[in-house]
């Protein structure tokens, strides 16, 4: 990790809340290129599809968020 990233980490993790939130939206909106239009529709037909076939496992929204995070600090 270069000393660069390690000091805008910093300063970002003590940025309040909105302003992380925002700040992630920012980051991952400069990586992610242009949105694609049939995305959205898309996605939610696979997702209905599979709740249907009875494959699609909801959990709650704080579980997929730790499971995210574990992967990220496992990177």
């Amino acid at each position: 990790m270069s000393s660069t990233f390690h000091s805008v980490a910093i300063e970002a993790l003590n940025l309040d809340e909105a302003d992380r939130l925002r700040l992630a939206a920012e980051l991952i909106d400069s990586v992610d290129g242009p949105a694609d239009p049939g995305w959205d529709e898309a996605w939610l037909t696979e997702i209905q599809a599979r709740r249907d076939r009875g494959t699609a496992d909801a959990i709650p929204w704080a579980e997929a968020r730790a499971r995210v995070l574990r992967r990220l600090s496992a990177s």
